[in-house]
């Protein structure tokens, strides 16, 4: 536990004696026999009960959510186009490599394949593993295929449950890092628990297998781990560098697997700076894990051919004006409280600054457009202005970029975990302020302080970072909720933590007069088994019904439609219509798209404007235009936007098209209309588009893609 105590220049031969005579005394410990032995022996027999647990409550999680995917969807038992078609959206785009690689006659063409691809954006050919983050279905096809498995492991079944599989490894990083911050595994329990038991508000995965987030979050979750260990004071040298070696390794798999990987480590770069600047953290430490982060990101730069998106991300240009300021201001940490605060604000203007200049030089020399649509949403979100842009409004229309809701609170309040949340959050803010005045205090006050003896209040280093930790990501998931499962999962972590900490207790009862080493002992124990037991009564049935509840994939539509696809256009034929759809053409039928949804090159953005049109109010001659020259064959036109109901009026995706457009409300008629209306001529292979009116889609037939209501 950190203590606020004076500040001495000690002298070199000072710190020897000191290390020499600890050396000494620990010698001494080990030789004493009887209760160094049986502490020794409770400690081994406590870590092998412990890591049992927590292998057996990893493996339980990834079964518990594989088996609830197969009774939903009766995964087993439904056709292979069904099973495709069930990876919805983007999560069908990246399963479609995966399949795209297994069935290339060599691993040489897989690749070829992929880096040369010509059929996911038509009349273009990209570098596939340069755009997106599918590594990991270009691994695990190399492992299908090499290991002996096929006659035993259909290829979704080794995709999926390689995923359920990470499940297990996320639930067991989540559980060793409350134990390792609370010192008991009866703590990652209580975590691990109110993972399960909160499962809608940490994690989809059963429902959406490929995305994304499923793949880094395991290796995120590692990473927190490594992190809370290396930042224990007096780690031994080889367990220091294992520890930063772990680090490295889950930030680059964490990177390597998410496209948003460079906007989470902000945050955490964020949190290394809030308590460095704060004297909360060593600074070695700290400057040891923005390396880590620089060098990881750029390696994966280089994995994904020099892609220009992560050269010009706000990670690299922050950590860069860290640790430039730093050499800049070598006197940040001394002085007076004052002279403190003042440096402190002069380097936090220092560092945005650099930031926002290095960051601007590196996007104009490449560039760089990929990442603008981002900052346009967060600029209409946060309300500096409203915008007729598409693509920001789109991301503002959709539920998951919008605020928390309420009823999630309500959710993790019925199982304790946010007023656990609460309840450690306040006291370790206390702690948190009161180690930060304090270190922020001049000399004299230090002084006083040492002869007064050592401060009550601490925090240590690791604690300080799980802390802020959890307030940045809980902010992040407040303001959009897509974010939250960043946040709910660590909310279990340190709950759970501050439940089990002995420090949390102590200072708690202090507060209230109540101190007793016996009543800390009693606390940290009887609480967290009394909530483990609450969990198991209230939630067990309900788990237990849950798994009992057999229902069946159905879509008909759907797989009808993919199912004509195939039957009756050409293997080369062009398609064009949603993102979200044309993820399923892709990967059911292997024909070209148009558009899909990847959002994150810029190009591509304009291309799906363009492509959208078709639920515009737009002539036929303009939309035909844009059609033909993308080289589209077919148009998929869906009556779920045409007659949407999911979004309220100004958010469905024909008012966005028409603002975008330059369209204005019109309150007496309640549509959009604009001032120079085209007249209405025929489409070439589709029936008329009346003047005014939108598009719909009810069939699709050679020769009547298009049709009118």
């Amino acid at each position: 536990m950190i203590s606020i105590r004076q500040r001495k220049g000690i002298k070199t031969t000072e710190v020897s004696e000191d290390y020499a005579a600890q050396e000494e005394n620990v010698k001494l410990e080990n030789k004493l026999p009887s209760g160094c032995t049986s502490g020794r022996l409770w400690k081994i027999l406590s870590f092998t009960i412990g890591g049992t647990v927590a292998l057996c409550i990893g493996l339980l999680t990834s079964v518990y959510l594989a088996t609830l995917h197969e009774n939903d969807l009766w995964f087993s038992n439904i056709k292979e186009v069904e099973r495709e078609i069930s990876f919805r959206t983007e999560c069908g785009l990246y399963y479609s490599y995966y399949k795209q690689m297994l069935q290339a006659p060599t691993l040489m063409q897989g690749f070829h394949g992929l880096m040369y691809d010509n059929k996911t954006e038509s009349m273009r050919t990209i570098n596939l593993l340069q755009r997106m983050n599918i590594y990991q279905e270009v691994f695990l096809s190399i492992l299908y295929r090499v290991l002996p498995i096929q006659k035993y492991l259909e290829p979704v079944y080794f995709y999926i449950y390689t995923l359920f599989g990470l499940q297990a490894i996320y639930v067991t990083a989540l559980y060793i890092t409350s134990w390792l911050l609370s010192g008991t595994w009866l703590s990652g329990l209580l975590a691990a628990f109110w993972y399960v038991t909160n499962r809608i508000d940490t994690t989809r995965v059963e429902f959406t297998i490929p995305l994304r987030e499923n793949w880094a979050l395991p290796f995120f979750a590692i990473q927190i781990a490594a992190i809370t260990y290396f930042l224990r004071p007096n780690l031994q040298p080889l367990s220091e560098r294992l520890t930063l070696l772990a680090i490295f390794i889950s930030t680059f798999l964490f990177s390597l697997t998410w496209q948003f990987n460079q906007f989470m480590m902000l945050m955490q770069a964020l949190v290394l700076f809030i308590l460095d600047s704060l004297d909360m953290l060593p600074a070695v430490k700290v400057t040891w894990l923005y390396g880590i982060q620089i060098t990881g990101l750029l390696l994966v730069c280089v994995l994904q051919f020099l892609n220009s998106m992560i050269l010009g991300s706000l990670l690299i240009s922050f950590n860069l004006s860290v640790l430039i300021a730093r050499k800049l201001q070598k006197n940040l940490k001394t002085g007076s409280f004052l002279n403190r605060l003042g440096k402190l604000l002069l380097h936090l203007f220092v560092v945005l600054c650099l930031t926002l200049f290095l960051n601007n030089v590196v996007k104009k020399i490449l560039n760089l457009k990929s990442d603008e649509h981002i900052f346009k949403f967060l600029k209409a979100k946060f309300g500096f202005g409203a915008t007729r842009d598409f693509d920001a409004n789109l991301y503002l229309c959709e539920e998951a970029f919008g605020l928390l809701p309420f009823n999630t609170f309500e959710r993790l309040s019925d199982t304790l975990l946010f007023y656990a949340y609460i309840f450690v959050l306040c006291i370790t803010v206390i702690a948190a302020l009161a180690v930060a005045f304090h270190n922020l205090s001049d000399s004299t006050n230090q002084q006083s302080m040492s002869k007064m003896g050592t401060c009550t209040i601490g925090l240590r280093p690791e604690a300080a970072y799980n802390l802020i930790h959890t307030i940045l990501f809980g902010f992040l998931a407040l303001s959009t909720m897509r974010m939250k499962y960043l946040w709910t999962s660590h909310m279990c972590v340190f709950a759970s933590f501050g439940l089990c900490s002995p420090e949390i207790w102590e200072l708690l009862l202090k507060l209230i007069h109540l101190y007793n080493p016996k009543r800390i002992c009693i606390m940290r124990y009887s609480v967290p088994i009394l909530i483990l037991l609450y969990l198991c009564y209230k939630f067990w049935p309900g788990m237990m019904d849950e798994l009992s509840e057999l229902r069946e994939f159905y879509d008909p539509d759907t797989v009808e439609l993919m199912n004509w696809i195939n039957s009756n256009t050409p293997r080369k034929a062009v398609f064009a219509g949603s993102m979200q759809l044309l993820a399923g053409v892709k990967l059911c039928t292997g024909r070209t798209l148009t558009n899909h949804p990847h959002y994150e090159d810029n190009s591509l953005r304009e291309r799906t404007r363009a492509v959208y049109q078709i639920y515009a109010k737009r002539s036929a001659e303009e939309v035909h235009a844009l059609l033909t020259s993308f080289g589209t064959d077919y148009v998929i036109l869906e009556d779920s936007i045409c007659h949407e109901r999911r979004h309220r009026r100004g958010c469905r995706l024909r008012d966005l098209l028409d603002i975008a457009n330059g369209h204005v409300y019109h309150r007496r008629f309640h549509v959009y209309i604009h001032a120079e209306m085209s007249t209405t001529t025929k489409l070439t292979n589709t029936s008329v588009w009346p003047k005014g009116q939108h598009c719909s889609y009810r069939g699709i037939s050679s020769g009547d893609v298009c049709t009118t209501w």
